[in-house]
């Protein structure tokens, strides 16, 4: 009997849409015993290997007009490869709509370091709808660079259209802005999001020695997370312009896991520099500084170096599952505990145990 499928479309077919997508292929023939590396092997029925991208969408003429199997490993990627042997998939690379997603900093930079824009035509609402309607898509993923506000607008916008799920993968503010919950509720099409949060990233570490700081009655009175990284995602916040939701959105979701405000004096939290030999690698560092018992100071000092893009692809593979099981049950709107579990900045913040053991009772 042939297993249910979720067809999905990628907006943006970098680093993370191809750690994503060898993900999908890597797993397909493994069972649930050598799956190694994934928060569920079964989510509401759906495995990974269940996923297939049916539509996808990049501005890059490396990219467009190439099968997303081919595009996934071009340049300006640069993610490790754990899955090369992949398949003609059949689907090929749509131009797709540029508004604010390519900042034209990126331009100085050597042509393997940055975007090389197609000449294609841009799409139309209309004809992007229509797009998403013809290839029966389920779940939109919006992997767009940070900064992208109108274009990920004009993708959720889309995705209203089309009646897609819409899984924002990043830092601007979709799911976490009322009007357009609203709207999504209102058509009763699911949203997760915003900003999602790496398998075991910079975020979710903090989060967790925020709490230890909190369990074990330490009072944390300032801290600091430092970022950096080689992949286009830090190139592109070279322009500081485009970081403000993606700094909000990181220390938001540090803030929530402490027992008391820091100022913004003791606290920063965001992407720091960009170094060109780290590629796809990202290094961060944490400090955290507070008082022990009999107001004693004490400090802690951490270095976590991880691949970015397969980092997010281990939470990726489970939010898409999570958005199909919201359409098959009906839910419109946000998905609460997983956009809670997942990303760093959801409408409703919700400590971290108590949402994984709704989502494992509920969702898996």
């Amino acid at each position: 009997m042939e297993r249910k499928k979720i067809r999905i479309a990628v907006v943006g077919v970098g680093n993370c849409a191809s750690s994503l997508i060898q993900g999908i292929h890597y797993y397909r023939p493994r069972g649930a015993e050598e799956c190694i590396g994934l928060l569920n092997y079964e989510v509401g029925g759906y495995r990974p290997g269940d996923i297939e991208v049916v539509a996808a969408f990049d501005i890059d003429k490396r990219k467009v007009g190439h099968d997303v199997n081919e595009a996934i490993f071009a340049l300006p990627n640069c993610t490790q490869v754990f899955c090369a042997d992949l398949p003609v998939s059949g689907v090929k690379v749509s131009m797709g709509k540029i508004l604010d997603g390519y900042s034209e900093h990126m331009a100085q930079f050597a042509d393997d370091r940055t975007f090389l824009p197609s000449s294609d035509a841009e799409p139309t609402q209309a004809e992007v709808v229509e797009q998403l309607k013809h290839a029966g898509v389920d779940v939109l993923m919006n992997y767009l660079p940070v900064g992208s506000q109108k274009a990920s607008e004009f993708y959720a916008e889309c995705a209203l259209e089309a009646g897609c799920a819409f899984v924002n993968n990043i830092p601007v503010f979709i799911a976490s802005n009322p009007e357009w919950a609203e709207r999504f509720k209102m058509r009763n099409i699911p949203i997760i999001g915003d900003d999602i949060k790496a398998q075991l990233g910079a975020t979710i570490v903090h989060r967790t020695l925020g709490n230890l700081f909190k369990m074990r009655g330490v009072k944390l009175e300032r801290t600091y997370q430092l970022n950096t990284g080689g992949n286009t995602d830090f190139l592109n916040m070279l322009n500081r312009e485009r970081l403000s939701s993606k700094k909000k959105s990181k220390t938001e979701a540090v803030q929530s896991a402490i027992p008391q405000r820091l100022d913004d004096v003791n606290i920063h939290v965001g992407p720091s520099d960009y170094v060109p030999w780290q590629n796809d690698n990202k290094v961060c560092f944490i400090r955290m500084e507070g008082k022990l018992f009999g107001d004693v100071a004490m400090n802690l000092e951490m270095r976590l170096s991880v691949e970015d893009s397969p980092n997010s692809a281990g939470v990726a593979i489970d939010t898409i599952r999570c958005a199909k099981v919201a359409l098959d049950r009906e839910m419109g709107g946000i998905v609460e505990v997983p956009s809670a579990f997942f990303c760093k900045h959801p409408p409703k913040q919700i400590p971290d145990d108590d949402s994984y053991a709704i989502l494992m009772e509920e969702w898996v």
